[in-house]
């Protein structure tokens, strides 16, 4: 008669989906047996008890490249393409984001609008209406969402090294097939953001599993824009701030970066346009934004700026939403905490709105 044996698998092993089982084994090649089922229970255990890869360090980075070249008379026109990029320690992207700030005032009789209102491209959706008034097969946030998708596994060099041409139309497209069949509108912007943000020398660093989502946000205001009379030109202030942010899968940010940008655009009574100004972002500017120089700041904003997003790391969009600020002196939200006031003296309700909107954004 052929002797068996019993062996008894516990659900306290992490073993999930049923009772505890008893398994009935012949004594022919027990041990082998034996051996298999003991790998069988240990690999089922690491994966019912949320065993999971190992963390490596990946970098956040954020470029932003802009103009005002479709500025004409009656119309100020600033464009701000932003991406946000993650990097592995290769230098290849493995996650991006783009979007831009396509901002527009109506100029007409030197009078501007300062409670105007702004949506980026991306917020716009199929409102952006690319395909109703082009020959376009893909609205623009789907087919931005076709080039960050050709990013991944690149690094800087391969996107600025592209392939492209400059179509009938006068805009840069791409030459490779494949995309253009979903990314057919100008690129020239998107390799240039993304470029710098693969080379953002303020990059943010973080270690993850590899199970991370990525966020990118835009605010805009016309607020500080003064209009034109017959003895002063008007000035144009659509001033945009930006946000990123990496979450884990609890929703918690891992890494943010935020940056602003202030272009000016003069115009007279008559709604002609006149110089057009931006020197470069806020990050992007450091010293050279001179806000030391200029008021009782000890820090320049982007060193500022690095202190509220290192604030921002742990947290969710509610809990930074719900960071407790005052109205300073000066008409400013400060934080009220005196330890983070101390690092971070600048108004923040213009960085907590836009990072906590690029964790509502993350995909």
């Amino acid at each position: 008669m052929e002797t068996c044996y019993s062996i008894f698998v516990s659900k306290s092993a992490c073993i999930t989906g049923g009772e505890e089982n008893i398994i009935m084994i012949g004594s022919t090649n027990m041990k082998k047996i034996l051996a298999m089922l003991l790998l069988a229970c240990m690999m089922l255990a690491l994966v019912a008890c949320g065993g999971s890869a190992a963390a490596a360090e990946y970098k956040l980075g954020m470029g932003i490249s802009l103009n005002m070249d479709s500025s004409k008379t009656g119309n100020a026109q600033v464009d701000a393409c932003c991406a946000t990029v993650v990097l592995d320690k290769d230098g290849k992207i493995v996650a991006c984001r783009l979007d831009v700030a396509q901002n527009k005032m109506d100029v007409t009789d030197g009078q501007v609008d300062t409670e105007a209102t702004f949506l980026t491209k991306y917020e716009k959706g199929d409102d952006y209406n690319m395909v109703k008034y082009s020959d376009a097969t893909h609205e623009w946030y789907e087919q931005a969402a076709a080039f960050e998708q050709y990013c991944i596994g690149k690094t800087a060099d391969e996107i600025a090294g592209m392939e492209t041409v400059v179509n009938e139309e006068g805009h840069t497209v791409t030459t490779d097939e494949t995309l253009y069949a979903s990314c057919s509108i100008s690129i020239g912007d998107f390799q240039d953001a993304v470029v710098k943000a693969c080379n953002d020398d303020q990059a943010a660093t973080f270690t993850s599993d590899g199970t991370f989502t990525l966020g990118l946000a835009i605010n805009s205001t016309a607020a500080e824009s003064t209009a034109a009379t017959a003895e002063e030109e008007g000035v144009v202030k659509m001033y945009s701030e930006f946000g990123a942010v990496v979450l884990d899968k609890d929703g918690k940010i891992l890494a943010a970066l935020t940056d602003a940008t202030q272009p000016q655009i003069k115009i007279d009574a008559a709604g002609e346009i006149g110089d057009k100004t931006f020197k470069g972002t806020k990050r992007e500017l450091k010293e050279g934004y001179n806000m030391v120089a200029y008021s009782d700041a000890t820090l320049e904003w982007y060193q500022q700026a690095k202190n509220f997003t290192d604030y921002c790391v742990g947290k969710t969009a509610a809990e930074l939403r719900a960071t407790e600020t005052h109205t300073n002196d000066e008409g400013h939200q400060v934080f009220t905490d005196e330890t983070l006031y101390a690092s971070v003296s600048i108004s923040v309700d213009g960085m907590i709105n836009v990072v906590a909107k690029a964790a509502d954004n993350a995909r």
